[in-house]
């Protein structure tokens, strides 16, 4: 099942995609799947990130080509941040490039989307708190992350208002395991990895991180991004396509002066 959220000219709404059809819902999906008997037409709606003001956390360096790429330390323990909620847009929405950049990439990631609240999740039991996967862009000023890593911090380098698109849609009922994860700039592959090559896997992410965070319905854990990372700027279009997700487009604009 793939759902999406949408704007409609009578307001914002959540749907189940498909084909062309929105199936409209009453309400919240993490609250239930009922369906509110409205069918609407994507082409006369806009999607919108699927949550509009999440708890964003991520994980770095998960992915082992990319640890081999940065030449980086394999890490004993999943790397986790976070980042602000306004850091999220959705598809189309153009990622902004700010005034401080100097190096700006992209990173491809699978999403976790949870469902149900929970602290402490064994892990054999974590997937019941996952709702579902969307694709998710990391986008990274890099200059000022490795200003930040020496001394043990991780947030302006990936903090800035829209560096976190996320969409088109929450797939639900995929094998996380097996994903393929791909980036393209301007219609030019970057990133094409495998969701394989996970140092951590979904279900201990999400076990780990709940030992000491009770994890919400509506949260988002972005799982790391695979090698290929590359630059962004202004002018470019970014696409981040997740097999049986779709594809998050997002164009990259200059702030303005």
């Amino acid at each position: 099942m793939k759902i999406a959220r949408y704007q409609h000219h009578d307001g914002i709404h959540y749907g189940v995609l498909e084909g062309d059809c929105l199936k409209r819902l009453v309400g919240s999906p993490f609250n239930a799947l009922q369906r509110a008997g409205t069918t609407d037409q994507l082409d006369e709606v806009r999607l919108l990130s699927p949550l509009p003001a999440p708890r964003l956390f991520a994980v770095g360096m998960n992915y082992v080509g990319h640890i081999a790429e940065a030449g980086a330390r394999t890490p004993e323990i999943p790397q986790f941040f976070m980042m602000p909620s306004t850091a999220v847009v959705g598809p189309d929405e153009p990622v902004v490039r700010p005034r401080e950049a100097q190096v700006v990439h992209h990173e491809a990631e699978l999403a976790i989307v949870i469902g149900r609240k929970g602290r402490r999740i064994a892990e054999e039991k974590a997937l019941e708190h996952v709702f579902g996967y969307t694709c998710a862009n990391d986008v990274s000023e890099r200059v000022i992350q490795n200003r930040e890593m020496p001394y043990g911090c991780l947030l302006i380098g990936k903090a800035f208002d829209t560096f976190c698109p996320l969409g088109p849609v929450i797939a639900t009922g995929l094998d996380a395991g097996r994903l393929r994860v791909q980036a393209s700039v301007n219609g030019t592959a970057r990133q094409d990895g495998n969701t394989s090559d996970l140092l951590f896997s979904v279900p201990f992410i999400v076990s780990y991180l709940s030992q000491a965070v009770t994890l919400l319905p509506g949260d988002v854990i972005l799982t790391g991004t695979p090698s290929g990372v590359g630059p962004l700027v202004g002018g470019d279009v970014c696409e981040i396509t997740i097999e049986g997700i779709g594809t998050l487009r997002n164009p990259v604009v200059d702030e303005a002066a």
